[in-house]
């Protein structure tokens, strides 16, 4: 008789920072307020205050940065983050920071966003996001870009990298499929962070632009047709050149560094804590 082959088994994923209901519930409440922050063109009636006080509103929402610190503190604390984590997010956020002004001003070449969606992919969602809002806060304060924007920045960079975190077949996808699968991520969740950021200046454009700034008084469809327009006359051409270098760089360089983070990751061993040894042990 031959004796059948043993199964194989495969290595379940290890997360670097595990979400816990506390920061699952502190997440949920900043997407919320996110949601809010970046669509309330479209979501105020043309007669509401908000609309009315549209100039205030950069800096009221300017208060969605503590509440993204509350997300990452909470999730760092209810997951127990360890040194080894701490590290880990530490060398992966200056790497991203430090990329970030190569390629700045040139057709959207921002090298940063590959490796995010790459760390998202091996770290998980909820390390993906502590590692994107961290991130561009890291880069924010390297090249001066501290504004009103910067929370929007942080939280959308925060989605982007969590994203990736949540494509299927994290374990057992592997190779050519699972670059592929990350590169039309990138390629898509590219577009869309420049989409999203875009409604976070488009409706505080001056009047000039009239046919494509946002007006309190139309309607959601017109105001839509107008924000449409804004990203196509505007921000189209940089936010392609973003999504297709994400996508290069992603083919070229995505098995080496999927490679040295999946080590990285079994090295660290993020599960397992860390003890000291005594005098003379």
């Amino acid at each position: 008789m031959t004796t059948p082959p043993a199964p194989t088994t495969v290595a379940p994923r290890v997360r670097a920072v595990r979400l816990g209901p506390r920061s699952v519930a502190a997440l949920v409440l900043a997407t919320a307020v996110g949601v809010i922050a970046f669509g309330w063109p479209f979501l105020a009636p043309p007669a509401s205050q908000l609309s009315a006080h549209a100039q205030d509103a950069p800096w009221l929402f300017a208060g969605l940065l503590i509440l993204l610190v509350a997300v990452v503190a909470a999730t760092i604390s209810e997951s127990d983050l360890g040194p080894k984590a701490v590290a880990m997010l530490g060398v992966l956020a200056a790497t991203g920071a430090a990329l970030r002004p190569i390629g700045a001003g040139t057709a959207g070449i921002e090298p940063m966003f590959f490796l995010l969606v790459l760390s998202g992919r091996v770290l998980g969602p909820g390390f993906g996001f502590a590692l994107g809002s961290v991130t561009m806060f890291a880069s924010a304060l390297l090249t001066g870009g501290v504004g009103p924007w910067l929370p929007f920045q942080m939280l959308s960079m925060g989605w982007f990298a969590m994203g990736a975190g949540l494509l299927p077949g994290p374990v057992r996808l592997r190779g050519r499929a699972e670059l592929l699968l990350l590169a039309g991520y990138g390629f898509l969740a590219s577009l869309a962070y420049g989409t999203v950021m875009n409604l976070a200046g488009w409706p505080f454009m001056g009047a000039g632009a009239s046919g494509i700034a946002f007006h309190p008084g139309a309607s959601v469809a017109a105001n839509l047709a107008r924000f449409v327009a804004y990203c196509l006359a505007t921000s189209l051409g940089w936010d392609l050149g973003r999504a297709l270098c994400t996508v290069v760089l992603t083919c070229a360089l995505g098995p080496a560094v999927l490679r040295a983070l999946r080590r990285a990751t079994r090295r660290a061993a993020f599960e397992t804590p860390v003890t000291f040894d005594g005098p003379g042990a």
